[in-house]
């Protein structure tokens, strides 16, 4: 049981202390309280589990332990606010001291490790040149690595601008250029290029900015890898080759100085070995010197290298470079990959631009002999990839290759329109004559019934027959007239009928494109011939006639060219899409335009002509008669010069009417400028008739459309079937030489020929101008109504 002496010698201690508790020791103070506290819990206990056994007797003593557990938690308040006051000032005072210990120590640590820092800088220097004078430049670079790390790491902290930093950062600098001018010279003794002259100093340098002055030049070119300094045998490639390739590595500059070695052997090996079929490669071992390569000139016919030919070079070239200088392994890949990857893409483009381009087969025939060129391509390829200069993904070479039929059509498209610009704008008076017997030569196209035509692979094995139907119409059906078409025209046509020919057995991509060059061809014509030939057009009358048969030809041809070939080609060509008549149409109207335009030019010149006639009147004076007759006498040469120069050229029906439209145009012409004469002397009637006499008689002889003179008097005879007013002018010379009784009887009331030709109105001003004012003439005008 707490008695009251032990609570009193418990308070007593507590308040003996209270004054010393900044002597003593603090931690000791609180475990001898936390012990009376438990002696105190355990008596509490004690005396609550008497109560239940003794609970009357105990009561005022347990009022009294009461007041005693009050009195020790007021002690222990005082305690703690004791504590709070002195203990916590002391605790900020020591951590305010430990700060500054703490902050020292820092600043020691950082010293401590700067000068460690610098201790290995000069420990890396120190081995940096060690290292180099032994030429062990791997260790070399890792030291100077080394001392670099350093010296960023010296950097970092402040104060870096001291001048101790800047003078190490001046002699890494330094060191660094020492070094990678040591391996530069050791690579440069390793791989030893002699290049051709310049062309502007003529000195002998490894400049990539200097150009060869020729093929020829490029025979000058040689490579000599080296042994690595030593004569004796070593194993491809040499340790010092290693060596300097890692130290390279290391410092930064393997790219670099593969990249100018990339350059140097693309400019002056790999593209002069592509573009020249004459150049050749040579390998040869030099004793105790290294390997050399060397540009060796052989005579050829060629103007392109094959492409087994650039692969074979090619090769050779790459795979003495990888055995002798490139086979190193730098990190994790082969410097051979960096090589590759500078020059792949430069050296392919060459290959496919000056060998595969030309390599292209000029006709479909050829297209199945071109995979052992893909196969080629495939072989080299994997010869590139089995030495790491070509990477897996890299295939444009081979694509290409393998494009052969999108190539060949846009080559045949190129080379035919090529053709056919050259063929339009060339002369057209060079003419060839086209009979009912002229027939284009149909290309050989496989037969309907071998099988399946449109297997584009064995189409062109199928038996080849001539394009023809089993029923045959007339021989003359569809035939165009006998006439004269242009020699370049006619080898147009040709040309179209052979790249449809080409298309005929290709695949479904080419033979579209090339169907559709067909088209381009003819639409250039129609664009290009008109503009180019325009001022011939116009002022020459044989050119006319030639572009009007021209068209005409073109179109003749195009209404079946489709049909022709339609059954023949692949998808969706076959299916009606293989069709020109479309073009039909514009190409009749071109040359129709082009014939009427000379026809307008020449009815222009003929109307000039009349015009310097002084309208046909007062022919009495003699001036007048002969300015009126120089006129006809040239409207009907010029008649006459056309109709010779349209001779066997125009078709019979178009030259007919060509000659009736112009001598109708002087007719109407004459009979215009007559009815407009009010007064017409006896004389002047004379005259007047003499010159439609002289057109009359002369003018069907203009109408010689063929050479056989024999043969043109039948359509001397039809004159009046293509000239209009040639009746009108016939009735009109019979009146101005009649009298007024043989007019009036022509009329016949107005149902004769002359009715037919002329309005009453006319003929009585006619008879007016031509008769003078008598009974007689009053009696025949009102005959005539």
């Amino acid at each position: 049981m707490f008695s009251k002496s032990n609570m009193a010698s418990f308070v007593t201690e507590v308040l003996a202390s209270s004054g010393k508790l900044e002597k003593e020791d603090l931690a000791a103070k609180i475990s001898k309280l936390s012990r009376k506290v438990e002696e105190t819990k355990e008596e509490v206990c004690d005396m609550i589990n008497k109560r239940y056994n003794e609970f009357l007797p105990s009561m005022q003593g347990a009022e009294v332990l009461m007041g005693q557990a009050e009195e020790v938690s007021k002690e222990i308040d005082v305690l703690k606010s004791c504590i709070e006051t002195e203990v916590q000032q002391n605790l900020h005072t020591a951590v305010t001291e430990y700060a500054k210990l703490k902050q020292q120590l820092e600043r020691n640590t950082t010293v401590i490790a700067m000068l460690r820092h610098l201790e290995e800088f000069h420990i890396a220097m120190e081995e940096f040149h060690k290292a180099l004078l032994e030429k062990k430049y791997v260790i070399a670079a890792k030291q100077l690595e080394k001392a670099r790390h350093s010296a960023d790491s010296l950097k970092a902290w402040k104060g870096s601008e001291l001048p101790l930093l800047r003078a190490l950062s001046s002699e890494l600098t330094v060191q660094r250029e020492n070094l990678i001018y040591h391996l530069g010279d050791e690579w440069k003794r390793l791989a030893v290029w002699k290049l051709p002259p310049s062309k502007d100093t003529g000195c002998v340098c490894p400049s990539i900015l200097s150009e060869p002055t020729g093929m020829k030049s490029f025979l000058k070119t040689e490579l000599q890898l080296t042994l690595g300094g030593t004569k004796e045998p070593q194993q491809s490639p040499s340790p010092l080759l290693s060596c300097v390739l890692q130290a390279l590595t290391i410092q930064g500059e393997l790219q670099h100085k593969i990249k100018l070695f990339s350059q140097v052997l693309l400019k002056y090996l790999l593209k002069p070995l592509i573009t020249y079929p004459s150049l050749n490669v040579e390998v040869s071992e030099q004793q105790g010197e290294g390997t050399l390569l060397s540009l060796q000139f052989a005579e050829t016919p060629e103007e392109h290298p094959s492409p087994s030919q650039v692969y074979t070079k090619v090769l050779m070239v790459l795979k003495t470079i990888h055995t002798h200088l490139l086979d190193v392994s730098v990190g994790e890949r082969k410097v051979s990959v960096i090589l590759g990857d500078l020059v792949w893409q430069e050296m392919s483009h060459c290959i496919i631009h000056e060998c595969l381009l030309y390599s292209i087969p000029t006709n479909s025939c050829q297209l199945e002999q071109y995979s052992a060129v893909i196969k080629e391509t495939e072989e080299f390829e994997k010869s590139l990839k089995e030495m790491q200069y070509l990477r897996g993904d890299s295939t444009e070479l081979l694509k290409y290759a393998q494009d052969v039929n999108c190539h060949f059509a846009s080559k045949k498209c190129k080379d035919v329109i090529v053709a056919a610009r050259k063929l339009m704008t060339s002369e057209m008076h060079n003419t060839v004559k086209l009979t009912p017997d002229s027939k284009l030569s149909v290309p050989m196209m496989p037969s309907p019934g071998s099988g399946d035509i449109k297997d584009k692979q064995g189409a062109k094995k199928l038996e080849a027959s001539r394009f023809e139907n089993e029923k045959q119409l007339g021989a003359r059906t569809l035939c165009l007239p006998v006439c004269r078409i242009s020699e370049s025209v006619q080898q147009l046509m040709e040309l179209a009928l052979h790249t449809l020919s080409e298309a005929v057995g290709s695949s479904s991509q080419c033979a579209t494109q090339l169907f559709f060059t067909v088209r381009n061809i003819f639409q250039l014509f129609y664009d290009v011939v008109p503009t180019y030939h325009k001022e011939n057009l116009l002022k020459f009358p044989h050119l006319a006639a030639i572009q009007h048969n021209n068209c005409m030809y073109i179109a003749h041809h195009l209404l079946t060219l489709g049909h022709q070939f339609s059954p023949h080609l692949p998808d969706p060509l076959s299916e009606g899409a293989a069709t020109f008549v479309d073009l039909v149409p514009g190409f009749r109207k071109l040359g129709a335009h082009c014939f009427l335009a000379h026809l307008n030019v020449q009815r222009a010149e003929m109307l000039e002509r009349l015009s310097t006639a002084r309208n046909f009147s007062n022919l009495d004076d003699e001036d007048n008669y002969s300015a009126a007759s120089k006129a006809v006498r040239q409207v009907i040469h010029q008649l006459k010069r056309l109709g010779t120069v349209w001779q066997d050229v125009l078709p019979v029906n178009i030259y007919c009417k060509a000659m009736g439209i112009l001598l109708n145009t002087a007719i109407s012409e004459l009979i215009a400028k007559i009815m407009m004469l009010e007064d017409i002397s006896t004389e002047d009637g004379e005259h007047l008739q003499i010159l439609c006499q002289t057109i009359i008689e002369e003018g069907p002889l203009v109408f010689i459309p063929l050479p056989e003179e024999n043969k043109n008097k039948k359509y001397q005879e039809e004159v009046p079937v293509y000239v209009k007013k040639w009746i009108t002018f016939k009735e009109l010379v019979i009146v101005l030489r009649a009298n007024l009784q043989e007019i009036v009887d022509r009329w016949a009331e107005g149902k004769g020929p002359l009715a037919l030709e002329f309005s009453s109105s006319n003929m009585k001003s006619l008879i007016r101008a031509l008769f003078q004012n008598t009974e007689r003439r009053a009696v025949a005008l009102t005959k005539i109504k």
